[in-house]
């Protein structure tokens, strides 16, 4: 039992061995001549006037997180469809409850507004 976790850890240090080495080896090796003009922000050629920093509305990141929820969604449903008549009625209402769950999340944010983009 043990030799089985030791070849995960063992590939967990060489993995992580070789990672350290690559990128230590290439903070020694590569040229750093650092000025100003080099660290500025690149804008196509433009120079940057005012801050970069964009804020983003907080809409946008709840419209996200719904579409990851209901991309989820799919990951559960679709098995689920391709097995349905093996699984049963019990599976069945089980299903019917997770959708109704969903949808009911999916009204309540209707509700709320996140869903449109005004």
């Amino acid at each position: 039992m043990m030799s089985a976790y030791a070849v995960v850890y063992a590939f967990v240090v060489v993995a992580v061995g070789f990672a350290a080495v690559t990128l230590g080896a290439a903070k020694l090796l590569r040229p750093s001549v650092p000025y100003a003009r080099k660290e500025s922000t690149y804008e196509c050629g433009i120079p940057a006037v005012g801050s970069t920093e964009v804020k983003l509305n907080l809409r946008f990141h709840v419209f996200a997180l719904l579409f990851v929820l209901f991309d989820v969604e799919v990951l559960y449903v679709y098995p689920w469809a391709v097995t349905a008549r093996e699984l049963g009625r019990l599976a069945l209402v089980e299903m019917g409850v997770f959708i109704a769950i969903l949808l009911l999340g999916l009204a309540f944010a209707w509700r709320k507004g996140a869903l449109s983009w005004e």
